[in-house]
């Protein structure tokens, strides 16, 4: 070897040796130049709450929105090369199971044709590939659907990291972004989801750096006359936004249920967030017997210094139930169990049905009122999910979902005189999005399995891409936790999650592991970036 090239060797090897020891240094906390942690209490023996210290917040709050450099910085180990690009043809390269096959009868592929057949559980589809370092890539899935919309999903070195989507027939790009690579060999595997998919390659891309402006969003909530609590609040969640995750838990029978004393017994933390739902208030459900605690739990739960949010699992009035054995009257808040028709509703064609949505509002906002009165704010989440269509009030598509949700933003606010609510929009795609005078945060609910602790980054990065105003992002239904220092490694800091109730926690008071394991429970609630009950601040003086 020349003395040149000896030269350009050297500087070479010793590049990559700066970026391990930079990588190392950061990863091990030696350089933490993102660290939020002084001041943090505890729960004292008493059970009361030690709040974390006041000097601690005013920081955060001086020091605004986070600093994602740290994690850009994750890039490094071995060689990682930000211009790095693979292109892979599916039906070249790829280990595949079960009935998957090369076709070449559909125009638009590249290559020598594409792969089928992912149509059950035994269909895989496997890249096995090698990256020059550490960090974060976009896997592009270029695919075509037979018809419709369709997802599949894709696990990383045997980790679920997210799913694939397609609508259309002709040959796109399906990208999954900032998905984590280890330097050397990785393995990309494609199960089916819905299926019914042609695969033609799969393209792999240094993913760009993390746009630095992402955690800085408005504290200015969208109804002007909020009360002073709805303000504090959501000036916390803005403070907090990228810096902390708070945790949350659905429990119908509030801190006493289920759910809040398994969590308790197994962490020693309680959840900051009780997630609770109007559902048993609605008329067509009282009609038959139904009662509820929700607003008593809430305000219990709210004096205890936590943070309340609600949902409303709406059934449809009385004659749109089909009440029959197969679809009784209690799962009237499906589409399955109904016979309404929102679109027609909405569009004039059925007054008496416009009516009665009307009277459904105003019992709602009774129970809001009564907490407006008892001063706790609520994180207001109604007609969530609607994208799905499982739910009657996503049944008619998007027109006529936006149009019920600002009457109801407009009807509460306008005609009740409510507002202690911070509003939270949960509809699942963009396309249902009424708009951003109506919309404080935007959710998203996710159910990925069983034991998955994927932080769901490429869903995160996804919604930051929605074409609507930059708000804050929360996971506000979730069936697994997530692993909070994936979440950080991978700059996908939901600001909040809620756990859904049931076996996803607790069966009969005793935990339940079939999605989340003790070890993770116990991890996440003590977590240094994950916010519980007894590390809240006093919400109702919080900024003074």
């Amino acid at each position: 070897m020349g003395d040149n090239n000896m030269k350009k060797f050297t500087r070479q090897w010793v590049s990559c040796a700066i970026l391990v020891v930079l990588f190392f240094l950061y990863g091990c906390g030696v350089l933490n130049r993102n660290s939020f942690n002084d001041g943090v209490g505890v729960q004292d023996e008493g059970g009361s709450n030690s709040n974390m210290g006041d000097s601690m917040y005013a920081d955060i709050q001086k020091n605004g929105a986070a600093d994602v450099s740290a994690v850009n910085d994750t890039n490094g180990e071995g060689c990682y090369d930000p211009n790095f690009e693979l292109f892979l043809e599916a039906e070249d390269v790829a280990i595949t199971t079960g009935r998957v096959r090369v076709e070449s009868s559909h125009p638009g592929f590249s290559g020598g044709g594409y792969l089928v057949g992912i149509e059950s559980d035994e269909d895989t589809v496997t890249f096995n590939v090698t990256v020059p370092g550490s960090g974060f890539y976009d896997l592009n899935f270029i695919s075509a659907s037979y018809n419709g919309y369709k997802e599949n999903n894709v696990y990383v070195n045997g980790v679920f990291a997210g799913v694939a989507k397609v609508e259309g027939t002709n040959f796109q790009d399906s990208i999954l972004k900032r998905v984590y690579l280890n330097a050397g060999k990785n393995e990309i595997k494609m199960t089916k989801g819905w299926g019914w998919i042609r695969l033609d390659a799969l393209k792999i891309t240094a993913s760009p750096s993390i746009d630095e402006n992402i955690y800085k969003v408005s504290a200015q909530l969208v109804d002007p006359y909020a009360t002073d609590r709805a303000k504090k609040l959501m000036q916390f969640l803005v403070d907090m936004y990228g810096k902390y995750i708070i945790s949350g838990q659905y429990s119908d029978k509030g801190i006493n249920g289920p759910e809040f004393k398994v969590i308790y017994s197994i962490t020693g933390k309680y959840p900051a967030i009780l997630g609770l739902d109007f559902i048993d208030y609605t008329p067509s459900r009282v009609a038959h017997g139904t009662k509820s605690k929700a607003v008593e739990y809430a305000i219990e739960f709210d004096k205890l210094g936590g943070i309340v949010t609600f949902c409303w699992h709406w059934n449809a009035p009385e004659p749109y139930l089909y009440d029959t054995s197969e679809n009784p009257w209690c799962s009237g808040f499906y589409t399955r169990a109904t016979n309404i028709n929102l679109g027609a509703i909405m569009d004039g064609k059925d007054p008496q049905g416009y009516e009665l949505l009307l009277r459904d509002i105003d019992e709602i906002a009774k129970q809001l009122k009564r907490l407006q009165e008892a001063d706790v704010p609520v994180l207001w989440r109604p007609l969530h999910e609607a994208s799905g269509g499982w739910f009657w009030w996503g049944a008619s598509g998007p027109d006529a979902y936006i149009k019920l949700y600002r009457l109801l933003f407009d009807r509460l606010t306008k005609v009740h005189g409510i507002h202690n609510l911070i509003w939270v929009w949960n509809g699942q795609h963009p396309d249902w999005y009424p708009g951003d005078e109506y919309v404080d945060i935007i959710g998203m609910d996710i159910y990925p399995g069983e034991r998955v602790y994927s932080p769901h980054t490429s869903k995160f990065f996804e919604m930051t891409e929605w074409p609507v105003a930059k708000k804050i992002i929360a996971l506000t239904e979730n069936g697994c936790l997530f692993d909070p220092d994936l979440a950080f490694r991978d700059g996908a800091v939901w600001s909040y999650f809620g756990t859904w109730s049931g076996d996803f926690v607790s069966s009969d008071y005793t935990l339940s592991e079939k999605y989340t394991e003790r070890y993770m429970f116990e991890k996440v609630y003590n977590h240094e970036k994950v916010i519980t009950l007894d590390e809240l601040p006093d919400l109702r003086n919080y900024g003074k």
